[in-house]
């Protein structure tokens, strides 16, 4: 995980080398074993920068991520990329799900070989609703060419609603399962542009943790 601050000019291009050349090591190794690797070079919400300098710093990190699995000689129609959306600091001023998906597609666009098949995004500690929603602005976003196919692969924004909805108690299955069928349909609608929200407010929590760590 890589995390921004302009105060101490991280990260740094040291920093970037060595996160990237572990991924680039890691997708050679799962391809040897005919495995197919997800590529994760995820930039931490943590900061109180605005979201051009995460435009700037996504576009660093993906471009290296690329140039080391390219040296790596890993085989990228094999392999699907896991990144951040291109988000503000949590800190910061928080960007409008349009200006989420120019940013995110541009960067994409910039540095992600159409070689690549799919990319699934992290949530990154957005609320379920905001994750649905910046998703579905990707994929209705015009204008932008976008030869991967841009899908979700998330772990808190699936999940939240439905552990709370289920709270342990077998009497609550049945409706833990509804809440993660609703979650799941509102992001296959997204992965085609169609998702048109929720007055979910169970959705809409927020999920970030300041420094997080698997």
């Amino acid at each position: 995980m890589i995390k921004i601050d302009t105060k101490t000019n991280c990260p740094s291009e040291i920093g970037i080398e060595e996160n990237v050349r572990g991924l680039a090591r890691y997708a050679a190794i799962c391809q040897d074993n005919g495995l197919v690797p997800i590529v994760e070079p995820e930039i931490l919400m943590d900061g109180d920068h605005p979201i051009e300098v995460s435009v700037q710093v996504t576009q660093r990190v993906l471009a290296a991520t690329y140039k080391a699995l390219h040296d790596a000689n890993v085989l990228l129609e094999g392999t699907l990329l896991k990144p951040n959306m291109v988000l503000a600091g949590m800190a910061g001023t928080k960007a409008k799900a349009a200006d989420v998906a120019a940013a995110t597609v541009t960067v994409l666009s910039r540095t992600v070989p159409p070689a690549v098949p799919g990319i699934t995004f992290l949530s990154g500690g957005q609320s379920e609703e905001e994750a649905s929603l910046n998703l579905n602005a990707m994929n209705a976003l015009k204008g932008i060419k976008k030869p991967w196919t841009l899908s979700f692969s998330y772990g808190r924004a699936l999940q939240h609603s439905t552990i709370k909805a289920w709270a342990g108690k077998p009497e609550n299955v049945k409706a833990a399962q509804e809440v993660l069928i609703a979650r799941a349909l509102a992001n296959s609608q997204a992965t085609l542009g169609e998702y048109q929200g929720s007055a979910d407010s169970a959705a809409s929590e927020s999920l970030y943790v300041s420094n997080y760590t698997y």
